[in-house]
Protein backbone atom coordinates (compact mmCIF):
# COMPACT_ATOMS: atom_id res chain seq x y z
CA UNK A 1 0.00 0.00 0.00
CA UNK A 2 1.27 3.62 -0.92
CA UNK A 3 2.77 5.41 1.97
CA UNK A 4 0.58 8.93 2.25
CA UNK A 5 2.04 12.16 3.81
CA UNK A 6 -0.35 14.34 5.44
CA UNK A 7 -0.75 17.79 3.77
CA UNK A 8 0.70 20.39 5.33
CA UNK A 9 -1.11 23.60 6.35
CA UNK A 10 1.15 25.20 4.34
CA UNK A 11 0.05 22.85 1.65
CA UNK A 12 -3.61 23.77 2.78
CA UNK A 13 -3.07 27.68 2.10
CA UNK A 14 -1.12 27.70 -0.76
CA UNK A 15 -4.08 25.09 -2.67
CA UNK A 16 -6.81 27.36 -1.15
CA UNK A 17 -5.47 30.46 -2.32
CA UNK A 18 -5.05 29.07 -5.99
CA UNK A 19 -8.67 28.30 -5.84
CA UNK A 20 -9.94 31.52 -4.60
CA UNK A 21 -7.40 33.26 -6.87
CA UNK A 22 -9.11 31.66 -9.98
CA UNK A 23 -12.67 32.21 -8.91
CA UNK A 24 -14.79 33.00 -11.72
CA UNK A 25 -16.41 36.27 -11.33
CA UNK A 26 -19.03 37.31 -9.81
CA UNK A 27 -18.56 33.42 -7.93
CA UNK A 28 -16.17 34.78 -5.42
CA UNK A 29 -18.11 33.55 -2.08
CA UNK A 30 -18.95 30.58 -3.25
CA UNK A 31 -15.54 29.51 -4.05
CA UNK A 32 -14.76 30.84 -0.59
CA UNK A 33 -17.96 29.15 1.16
CA UNK A 34 -16.57 25.97 -0.45
CA UNK A 35 -12.80 26.44 0.90
CA UNK A 36 -14.14 26.77 3.89
CA UNK A 37 -15.57 23.72 4.48
CA UNK A 38 -12.42 22.17 2.39
CA UNK A 39 -10.37 23.21 4.83
CA UNK A 40 -12.05 23.09 8.10
CA UNK A 41 -10.22 25.87 9.40
CA UNK A 42 -11.23 29.33 9.72
CA UNK A 43 -8.34 30.91 11.54
CA UNK A 44 -6.27 29.71 9.29
CA UNK A 45 -8.60 30.57 6.40
CA UNK A 46 -8.86 34.30 7.19
CA UNK A 47 -5.32 34.75 8.44
CA UNK A 48 -2.96 32.86 5.81
CA UNK A 49 -5.32 33.38 2.94
CA UNK A 50 -6.20 37.16 2.79
CA UNK A 51 -3.41 37.81 0.27
CA UNK A 52 -5.46 35.67 -1.97
CA UNK A 53 -8.50 37.76 -1.36
CA UNK A 54 -6.33 40.80 -2.21
CA UNK A 55 -5.18 39.52 -5.28
CA UNK A 56 -8.19 38.52 -6.61
CA UNK A 57 -10.03 41.97 -6.18
CA UNK A 58 -7.36 43.91 -7.76
CA UNK A 59 -6.87 41.91 -10.77
CA UNK A 60 -10.28 41.79 -11.01
CA UNK A 61 -11.20 45.34 -10.98
CA UNK A 62 -13.56 44.86 -8.40
CA UNK A 63 -15.78 48.01 -8.41
CA UNK A 64 -16.50 50.07 -5.08
CA UNK A 65 -19.10 52.16 -4.15
CA UNK A 66 -17.22 55.92 -3.02
CA UNK A 67 -20.41 57.70 -2.69
CA UNK A 68 -24.00 57.22 -3.70
CA UNK A 69 -23.81 57.81 -7.09
CA UNK A 70 -20.15 56.99 -7.87
CA UNK A 71 -18.16 53.87 -7.94
CA UNK A 72 -14.93 53.42 -8.57
CA UNK A 73 -12.29 50.34 -8.83
CA UNK A 74 -9.91 48.73 -6.48
CA UNK A 75 -6.66 47.76 -8.79
CA UNK A 76 -3.39 47.55 -8.36
CA UNK A 77 -3.03 51.51 -9.30
CA UNK A 78 -4.97 52.38 -6.62
CA UNK A 79 -3.40 50.89 -3.81
CA UNK A 80 -1.97 53.50 -1.49
CA UNK A 81 1.81 52.00 0.63
CA UNK A 82 -0.08 51.93 4.00
CA UNK A 83 -2.59 49.02 2.33
CA UNK A 84 -5.61 52.04 1.75
CA UNK A 85 -6.82 52.72 -1.64
CA UNK A 86 -7.72 55.98 -3.76
CA UNK A 87 -10.42 57.10 -6.01
CA UNK A 88 -8.66 59.80 -8.35
CA UNK A 89 -11.86 61.39 -9.78
CA UNK A 90 -13.25 62.06 -5.86
CA UNK A 91 -10.00 62.62 -4.49
CA UNK A 92 -10.63 60.28 -1.70
CA UNK A 93 -8.83 57.56 0.59
CA UNK A 94 -10.39 54.57 2.18
CA UNK A 95 -10.21 51.57 3.86
CA UNK A 96 -11.11 48.49 1.91
CA UNK A 97 -12.57 45.03 3.33
CA UNK A 98 -11.89 42.60 -0.07
CA UNK A 99 -13.65 39.98 1.86
CA UNK A 100 -16.78 42.48 2.44
CA UNK A 101 -15.86 44.24 -0.66
CA UNK A 102 -16.84 47.03 1.33
CA UNK A 103 -14.91 50.85 1.78
CA UNK A 104 -15.05 52.38 4.77
CA UNK A 105 -12.91 55.68 6.85
CA UNK A 106 -13.10 57.73 3.88
CA UNK A 107 -10.71 61.04 3.67
CA UNK A 108 -8.90 63.06 1.16
CA UNK A 109 -6.06 62.55 -0.11
CA UNK A 110 -3.43 64.75 -2.47
CA UNK A 111 -2.87 63.84 -6.00
CA UNK A 112 0.21 63.91 -8.13
CA UNK A 113 0.22 68.19 -9.72
CA UNK A 114 2.06 67.20 -12.50
CA UNK A 115 -0.26 64.61 -13.79
CA UNK A 116 -3.22 65.67 -12.68
CA UNK A 117 -4.15 68.23 -15.76
CA UNK A 118 -3.34 65.03 -18.53
CA UNK A 119 -5.31 62.43 -16.43
CA UNK A 120 -8.43 64.79 -15.83
CA UNK A 121 -8.64 65.46 -19.49
CA UNK A 122 -8.23 61.37 -20.01
CA UNK A 123 -10.67 61.02 -17.70
CA UNK A 124 -13.41 63.09 -18.36
CA UNK A 125 -13.36 61.51 -22.52
CA UNK A 126 -12.54 57.64 -20.93
CA UNK A 127 -15.75 58.02 -18.72
CA UNK A 128 -18.00 59.09 -21.14
CA UNK A 129 -16.66 56.38 -23.63
CA UNK A 130 -17.51 54.33 -21.02
CA UNK A 131 -20.91 55.09 -20.04
CA UNK A 132 -21.81 55.18 -23.52
CA UNK A 133 -20.40 51.66 -24.79
CA UNK A 134 -20.77 49.41 -21.58
CA UNK A 135 -24.05 49.07 -19.60
CA UNK A 136 -22.77 49.08 -16.60
CA UNK A 137 -18.85 49.81 -16.97
CA UNK A 138 -16.63 51.48 -14.48
CA UNK A 139 -13.86 53.49 -15.36
CA UNK A 140 -10.85 54.95 -13.38
CA UNK A 141 -7.86 56.77 -14.24
CA UNK A 142 -4.87 57.06 -12.80
CA UNK A 143 -2.25 59.26 -13.06
CA UNK A 144 2.07 59.51 -11.66
CA UNK A 145 5.02 61.40 -12.70
CA UNK A 146 8.83 60.97 -12.13
CA UNK A 147 11.74 61.87 -13.52
CA UNK A 148 9.30 64.71 -16.26
CA UNK A 149 7.76 61.61 -17.50
CA UNK A 150 4.35 61.49 -16.87
CA UNK A 151 2.45 57.70 -17.02
CA UNK A 152 -1.63 57.37 -17.06
CA UNK A 153 -3.65 54.08 -16.37
CA UNK A 154 -6.87 53.86 -17.86
CA UNK A 155 -9.16 50.98 -16.39
CA UNK A 156 -12.59 49.78 -17.32
CA UNK A 157 -14.85 46.55 -15.79
CA UNK A 158 -17.98 45.84 -16.76
CA UNK A 159 -19.99 42.69 -15.54
CA UNK A 160 -23.36 40.56 -16.02
CA UNK A 161 -23.91 38.42 -13.12
CA UNK A 162 -27.13 36.04 -13.50
CA UNK A 163 -26.77 33.08 -11.34
CA UNK A 164 -30.19 32.41 -12.07
CA UNK A 165 -29.49 31.82 -15.47
CA UNK A 166 -26.03 29.89 -14.23
CA UNK A 167 -23.88 32.52 -16.04
CA UNK A 168 -21.52 35.09 -15.22
CA UNK A 169 -19.16 37.28 -16.95
CA UNK A 170 -16.83 40.20 -16.57
CA UNK A 171 -15.00 42.55 -19.31
CA UNK A 172 -11.71 44.14 -18.09
CA UNK A 173 -9.81 46.98 -20.38
CA UNK A 174 -5.98 48.58 -18.98
CA UNK A 175 -4.50 51.19 -20.97
CA UNK A 176 -0.84 52.45 -19.55
CA UNK A 177 0.77 55.25 -21.33
CA UNK A 178 4.00 56.63 -20.51
CA UNK A 179 5.51 60.55 -21.92
CA UNK A 180 7.12 63.47 -21.63
CA UNK A 181 5.73 65.72 -18.99
CA UNK A 182 6.24 68.31 -21.99
CA UNK A 183 4.66 66.58 -24.81
CA UNK A 184 5.62 67.16 -28.46
CA UNK A 185 6.65 63.73 -29.30
CA UNK A 186 5.03 60.40 -30.22
CA UNK A 187 4.44 57.86 -27.51
CA UNK A 188 3.43 54.40 -27.42
CA UNK A 189 0.45 53.06 -25.33
CA UNK A 190 0.12 49.47 -24.13
CA UNK A 191 -3.57 47.70 -24.24
CA UNK A 192 -4.67 44.57 -22.86
CA UNK A 193 -7.88 42.98 -22.99
CA UNK A 194 -10.03 40.15 -20.59
CA UNK A 195 -12.81 38.65 -20.93
CA UNK A 196 -13.80 35.73 -18.49
CA UNK A 197 -17.21 34.12 -18.69
CA UNK A 198 -18.40 31.04 -17.12
CA UNK A 199 -21.46 28.99 -18.08
CA UNK A 200 -22.54 26.20 -15.41
CA UNK A 201 -25.59 24.99 -16.03
CA UNK A 202 -25.66 21.25 -16.18
CA UNK A 203 -21.88 21.73 -16.75
CA UNK A 204 -18.84 23.91 -16.51
CA UNK A 205 -17.96 25.74 -19.28
CA UNK A 206 -15.18 29.07 -19.01
CA UNK A 207 -14.66 31.30 -22.12
CA UNK A 208 -11.24 33.28 -21.36
CA UNK A 209 -9.42 35.70 -23.83
CA UNK A 210 -6.40 38.07 -22.97
CA UNK A 211 -5.69 40.14 -25.92
CA UNK A 212 -2.37 43.15 -25.79
CA UNK A 213 -2.49 46.04 -28.20
CA UNK A 214 0.47 48.10 -28.89
CA UNK A 215 -0.22 51.13 -30.88
CA UNK A 216 1.10 54.72 -31.01
CA UNK A 217 -0.51 58.01 -29.95
CA UNK A 218 1.29 61.75 -30.68
CA UNK A 219 1.30 63.66 -27.71
CA UNK A 220 0.72 67.49 -27.99
CA UNK A 221 -1.21 69.35 -25.46
CA UNK A 222 -3.82 68.04 -22.88
CA UNK A 223 -6.98 67.77 -24.64
CA UNK A 224 -5.73 66.51 -28.12
CA UNK A 225 -3.76 64.02 -26.36
CA UNK A 226 -6.96 62.46 -24.59
CA UNK A 227 -9.08 62.39 -28.07
CA UNK A 228 -6.11 60.59 -29.82
CA UNK A 229 -5.33 58.49 -27.01
CA UNK A 230 -9.50 57.78 -26.80
CA UNK A 231 -9.53 57.30 -30.74
CA UNK A 232 -6.90 54.50 -30.62
CA UNK A 233 -8.95 52.77 -27.34
CA UNK A 234 -12.13 52.45 -29.24
CA UNK A 235 -11.22 51.23 -32.59
CA UNK A 236 -9.05 48.67 -30.86
CA UNK A 237 -12.02 47.20 -28.16
CA UNK A 238 -14.51 47.46 -31.79
CA UNK A 239 -12.04 45.26 -33.60
CA UNK A 240 -11.32 42.85 -30.39
CA UNK A 241 -15.09 42.48 -29.99
CA UNK A 242 -15.83 42.03 -33.54
CA UNK A 243 -13.74 39.19 -33.02
CA UNK A 244 -14.82 37.64 -30.16
CA UNK A 245 -18.58 37.35 -31.70
CA UNK A 246 -17.13 36.16 -35.18
CA UNK A 247 -15.79 33.37 -32.84
CA UNK A 248 -18.49 32.78 -30.94
CA UNK A 249 -20.81 32.53 -33.79
CA UNK A 250 -17.96 30.09 -35.50
CA UNK A 251 -17.89 28.14 -32.24
CA UNK A 252 -21.40 27.45 -32.22
CA UNK A 253 -21.65 26.44 -35.56
CA UNK A 254 -18.90 24.01 -35.57
CA UNK A 255 -17.01 22.99 -32.56
CA UNK A 256 -20.20 22.65 -29.81
CA UNK A 257 -22.21 20.60 -32.75
CA UNK A 258 -19.06 18.23 -32.71
CA UNK A 259 -18.78 17.57 -29.07
CA UNK A 260 -22.35 16.78 -28.60
CA UNK A 261 -25.67 16.12 -29.99
CA UNK A 262 -28.23 19.34 -29.04
CA UNK A 263 -30.66 17.00 -28.28
CA UNK A 264 -31.74 12.90 -28.71
CA UNK A 265 -32.61 12.00 -32.07
CA UNK A 266 -36.14 12.11 -30.78
CA UNK A 267 -35.87 15.47 -30.88
CA UNK A 268 -36.52 15.59 -26.87
CA UNK A 269 -35.06 16.03 -23.88
CA UNK A 270 -34.44 13.11 -21.75
CA UNK A 271 -36.31 13.70 -18.29
CA UNK A 272 -33.67 11.54 -16.21
CA UNK A 273 -35.95 11.80 -13.25
CA UNK A 274 -38.28 9.56 -15.19
CA UNK A 275 -35.79 7.73 -16.64
CA UNK A 276 -37.04 4.37 -15.30
CA UNK A 277 -40.33 4.27 -16.46
CA UNK A 278 -38.49 4.13 -19.99
CA UNK A 279 -38.39 0.93 -21.66
CA UNK A 280 -34.64 0.95 -21.82
CA UNK A 281 -34.05 1.02 -18.55
CA UNK A 282 -35.51 -2.56 -17.57
CA UNK A 283 -33.90 -4.08 -20.46
CA UNK A 284 -30.74 -2.86 -19.48
CA UNK A 285 -31.51 -4.00 -15.74
CA UNK A 286 -32.36 -7.47 -17.13
CA UNK A 287 -29.03 -7.51 -18.99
Amino acid sequence: MADYQPVSDGQKVQIVSNFLKHSPPGEFNEVFNDCRILLDNDYLLKTQTSSAFSSYNKDQFTPVKVSADHQTLITEFAELPDGQFFDPKSKQKFVYDHLRKEGSDFGSTETDSTSEPWRAAAEKLFEAYGKEHYPNGITAVYGTSSQDQITLDLCLEDHVFSPHNFWNGRWRTHWSITFPAGGGCTAEVKGVFKVHVHYYEDGNVQTVCLKDIKESVKITDEERTAKELMRVVESSENEFQFGINEANRTMSDTTFKALRRALPVTRNKIDWNKILSYKIAPQLKNK
